[in-house]
């Protein structure tokens, strides 16, 4: 899920092969046995693409979409006269998993996820060790968030447990560069890590055709957070070593988003998003130049605008808490505790390139 997000201006153009999106129920065939679906989502952003792949005599579904009837109602019709042999889903998120479970039950399709993803679900669903709301709102307290904030994100409860009701009891688990023969293409899985623990994304040669799930996106940035079981992670570093390595397929690969609008131009969005964080964390440093700032002070800082709901709340601080681990592990930025409260103050050796990239 990319919510708490920015729209990224772009230079170089991308192209983008379709004016408007498949209406809700319906289809839109972008390549040879690959159709696209777009199904509403119940946030400010407000739609998520899946995909169908000809299987044989039937289909695999790439994402689910998440726990809504009306989403139910738009799969029902899509399906009509068709069979789903099995779902791929590229992550854990409720919009990507969400309806998993469902579509089991109503088709017999199989769930095929890595299993970083699949327990991860298992963990945040069943409130499991420090994947509790309880757990994020001390983590967030820790980084400075008010309470009036932390009380309406506590009244939100787990709002994951409502957009994936249903985990499938079993699946087939996926590994990176796995081939997987889907009718007449083979398809490889590309790992992914920073906006969640093991993203797939698929990669078909012979279409030239990459379904990216949430790691490349065409207009904003996905989001990318610590957890407040992994507090001092760095995934912001692995989400930018991530797309680095996407630099390795065609430039002219038709990638399929999770949001926006299918495009060419993969290597530009790349330098795009690159060139993006950069002049983030340029920004963040000045804010921290001479006196030292809480995660939740510097997220209007971050984001340019202040954040509307306690949804879009919960993913800017974990962004803003991202990009602070990733200037600290630079030695741009210095980490003060003091009184259980976490801030940070730019460095001396701010001046260091950020992921050998220059803003």
């Amino acid at each position: 899920m990319a919510s708490a997000h920015r729209i990224i201006r772009v230079n170089a153009p991308l192209f983008y092969p379709h004016e408007t999106a498949p209406a809700t129920g319906s289809t839109l065939t972008v390549a040879p046995g690959v159709e696209w679906l777009c199904m509403p989502l119940p946030f400010a952003l407000n739609h998520i693409n899946l995909w169908l792949l000809a299987d044989g005599d039937g289909y695999v579904a790439v994402d689910t979409g998440i726990a809504l009837d009306e989403v139910k109602a738009a799969w029902k019709s899509t399906l009509t006269g068709r069979h789903l042999n099995r779902c791929i889903v590229t992550h854990f998120h409720p919009d990507h998993l969400g309806l998993a479970g469902w579509l089991e039950q109503e088709t017999g399709a199989r769930l095929w996820m890595s299993q970083g993803e699949y327990l991860t679900a298992h963990m945040i669903a069943e409130a499991v060790g420090s994947y509790t709301v309880a757990a994020m709102l001390t983590f967030f307290r820790r980084h400075g968030l008010d309470e009036t904030s932390i009380a309406a994100l506590a009244t939100r409860g787990n709002a994951y447990r409502r957009g994936v009701p249903i985990i499938p009891a079993s699946y087939q688990r996926l590994f990176a560069d796995q081939q997987i023969q889907i009718g007449a293409h083979a398809w490889r899985t590309i790992v992914g890590y920073g906006h969640a623990p093991e993203h797939m994304s698929l990669y078909c040669a012979e279409l030239k055709l990459l379904i990216s799930g949430d790691m490349l996106l065409p207009r904003i940035s996905t989001n990318i957070s610590v957890l407040a079981a992994t507090p001092l992670d760095n995934p912001l570093k692995q989400f930018l070593d991530s797309i680095d390595a996407l630099r390795t397929l065609p430039e002219d690969t038709l990638v399929l988003p999770s949001h926006g609008r299918p495009f060419r131009g993969l290597h530009a969005r790349v330098a795009q998003l690159e060139a993006h964080h950069a002049e983030r964390c340029e920004v963040l440093l000045a804010a921290c130049a001479t006196r030292p700032h809480t995660a939740a002070e510097l997220i209007g800082t971050l984001f340019g605008r202040e954040i509307p709901d306690p949804h879009q709340t919960m993913f800017a601080m974990g962004e803003a808490i991202a990009h602070l681990n990733y200037l600290q592990n630079n030695g741009r930025m210095r980490r003060i505790e003091e009184n259980g409260v976490i801030r940070h103050i730019a460095s001396a050796s701010r001046t260091a390139h950020v992921n050998n990239v220059t803003p």
